[in-house]
């Protein structure tokens, strides 16, 4: 199969290498033809012909068209536009050096073309698997994180719900209220990693963009806050947006996701009493720039570098389902790359800040 697949390759090759090097080369000597009839001058039709050489090498493959096109071109110049006119002459004096020298020109010229093509064609090959490998990794890191982040509130539901089946009958009634508050917390909490789970099927599969729409910035903030105040309604988020109306492209369900995700995670691992948490907009250039702040204990200096990659697991000794940030991060990172944005996070002189960026111009962002 592998085999016939090549031969028909080749077969297409071919066809795109005779195509391009005869409309080619005949177009070239149809202008230099019109050229010479109005100028009368020999000199320039040359150029003429290196010119179509390097379209050649340009438009087809491997090196022989443009080897057969400087041939073309130079048996061209000598019969057509070299005197005695429609004859072959080369014994005319100081034409060998012409010949020669046009010949090189030509071919060196085609050749670096088409080295220069193959080399574009490799590069863009090796940014195409670097960019596979880093989606490779991304899946490896989620996966990872799922089996961390959902093991832990489904141990928990179990073990409370066990022991409360075996020990309902000498259990107080504040224990059993304290158990089934514990099951219900850590069911919401697992319907939370799930509900982000969701979010990354709506990114196209094998595609690490996702389908974007102009949406009015300082209403996604307002929603996102919206959702998350129906599940944190203590929760204290001082929200600040520009007074400039942005429109930014993005899918706005997956941003708010990220936005939630984010504040969430800082409500919950911040360790903070008081203060609240800030999250800002500012317009940076042609960036709309997300901060969300806190002023806790800050994050480990080891687990920077990773904590978007699965390094944001924490160990779960305390038996709080919240520990487990690496669902939320790791899939906020896919969210934002996927809209050709960056995603960090800083440890500050008190607490810890995450910043992402989204590109206010659609067609930046898709070129990036």
């Amino acid at each position: 199969m592998m085999g016939k697949a090549r031969e028909l390759g080749g077969e297409h090759y071919l066809r795109v290498n005779i195509g391009v090097t005869v409309v080619t080369m005949s177009l070239a000597t149809l202008f230099a033809a019109v050229f010479f009839r109005y100028s009368n001058n020999s000199g320039n039709v040359g150029v003429i012909y290196v010119l179509a050489v390097m379209l050649v090498a340009r438009f087809t493959f491997g090196y022989v068209p443009g080897i057969i096109a400087s041939l073309i071109g130079v048996v061209g110049v000598n019969y057509a536009f070299t005197y005695p006119f429609m004859k072959l002459n080369f014994s005319i004096e100081g034409y060998p050096v012409t010949f020669v020298g046009m010949m090189l020109v030509s071919t060196l010229t085609s050749a670096l073309t088409t080295r220069f093509k193959q080399q574009s064609a490799l590069l863009q090959e090796r940014e195409a698997m670097l960019a596979e490998a880093e989606k490779e990794t991304m899946r490896a890191n989620l996966l990872r994180a799922v089996s961390h982040d959902l093991r832990t509130p489904l141990s928990g539901i179990i073990g409370m719900a066990d022991t409360y089946l075996k020990n309902e009958d000498v259990l107080t009634e504040k224990q059993k209220s304290e158990m089934v508050e514990g099951i219900s917390e850590d069911a919401n909490w697992l319907l939370s990693m799930v509900e982000n789970l969701l979010s990354v099927t709506r990114i196209r599969v094998g595609d690490t963009r996702v389908n974007k729409t102009p949406e009015p910035l300082e209403e996604v903030v307002a929603e996102a806050m919206t959702r998350l105040r129906k599940r944190l309604p203590d929760a204290e988020v001082h929200v600040r947006v520009p007074d400039e109306f942005l429109m930014v492209p993005m899918d706005a369900m997956l941003i708010e996701q990220v936005i939630m995700n984010l504040v969430e995670n800082a409500v919950y691992h911040s360790g903070q009493e008081e203060g609240g948490i800030d999250l800002f907009v500012e317009k940076r250039g042609n960036d709309a720039e997300f901060h969300i702040r806190d002023y806790g204990r800050g994050i480990a200096p080891e687990r920077l570098a990773v904590i978007f990659d699965g390094g944001g697991m924490e160990n779960n000794a305390s038996g709080d389902s919240h520990k487990g940030m690496g669902i939320g991060l790791t899939i906020c990172k896919t969210i934002i790359m996927a809209h050709q944005g960056k995603i960090q996070a800083y440890n500050r002189d008190r607490g810890a800040e995450f910043i992402f960026t989204l590109p206010i111009v659609e067609g930046e962002a898709d070129d990036k």
